[in-house]
């Protein structure tokens, strides 16, 4: 098993997702994870909680709010 191939954690996972420019919906997260939603809700909460800090926007087109992180604590890099 080579070091790439090695699994990621699920918070690195939704870390991950939540730093790309367009963020990500609780439903694609909770696909993605295969978490319910308000796991996933509570996730972020933590994250929150850790330091990160989080933006809920809401698309003009009406489609779900999107989260991303916009900061990470020091510690977390």
């Amino acid at each position: 098993m080579t070091q790439s191939s090695k699994p990621k954690t699920k918070k690195a996972q939704l870390i991950q997702m939540l730093t790309r420019k367009a963020g990500a919906d609780v439903a694609t997260i909770s696909e993605k994870l295969g978490w319910q939603s308000h796991t996933t809700r509570a996730a972020l909460t933590g994250l929150r909680k850790a330091g990160f800090e989080i933006v809920k926007e809401k698309p003009a087109n009406e489609k779900a709010s999107c989260y991303r992180i916009t900061a990470q604590p020091a510690d977390a890099a």
